[in-house]
């Protein structure tokens, strides 16, 4: 079997539909029928979290809150509830994908394997390379296109911490509290003029990009 993707869904008939399909897509399911308030080490070793919202024992959201505190496994949400401020509540807490119900689970099967072909920061690595930028994150420094980069160390922690996700929004919210000094300038519209110097010194590259309700991302960029 491939890699082991954790499905939180109540509704038996959906459920089991989608256990055959992941099976059948080479995945190894398993499947919990009622949300858990997870703590680190309660979570099964997967590579891909499936969740449902409305859950008996555990709202959705606030098992996806509780297991960010400990993993940055991916969680792809399935839900009823097609409200905008929904979505950008989940991708808040940390979610990377959002599908409404009903769905086809052949489309379901196919953004797990899109997620999962993601490329992701392992910790050993200590260069990232996205598009035209190249961040040495042990030496803490940046070239576009080979062109050096001088950034102070707000920019330079603000620029790392996104391409430790690459292609993933990051929260204004997280970044304040992970990036900015909370006693001096720990405030979400300081973040935002550190994104625009940021931009600025990466020349005419656009690879900081907006997730509007949501925070900022890497991507590989294009000229302006």
């Amino acid at each position: 079997m491939g890699d082991r993707i954790l499905l939180v869904e109540d509704d038996d008939p959906l459920g089991s539909q989608i256990v055959g399909h992941l099976r059948g897509a080479g995945f190894e399911p398993v499947w919990w029928r009622e949300g858990r308030l997870l703590v680190a080490g309660d979570l099964p070793d997967v590579s891909l979290v499936v969740l449902d919202l409305m859950l008996p024992g555990t709202y959705g959201l606030d098992m996806l809150k509780a297991l960010r505190t400990f993993s940055e496994v991916p969680v792809l949400i399935l839900s009823a509830r097609n409200d905008t401020l929904d979505k950008v509540r989940a991708l808040k807490l940390g979610a990377d994908d959002y599908m409404t119900k009903p769905f086809w689970p052949e489309e379901l099967v196919e953004r797990v394997r899109a997620r999962l072909r993601r490329p992701t920061l392992q910790k050993e690595q200590a260069v990232v390379e996205v598009g035209p930028l190249r961040i040495d994150l042990q030496g803490h420094t940046v070239q576009v296109q080979g062109r050096p980069v001088e950034l102070t160390r707000v920019e330079f922690e603000l620029l790392a911490a996104l391409a430790r996700r690459p292609q993933e929004a990051v929260t204004r919210q997280w970044l304040v509290e992970h990036v900015l000094d909370p006693e001096r300038e720990g405030t979400e519209r300081t973040l935002d003029v550190h994104v625009s110097r940021l931009r600025r010194k990466l020349g005419p590259v656009k690879c900081v990009e907006t997730v509007w309700g949501v925070g900022y991302r890497l991507v590989p960029g294009e000229d302006a």
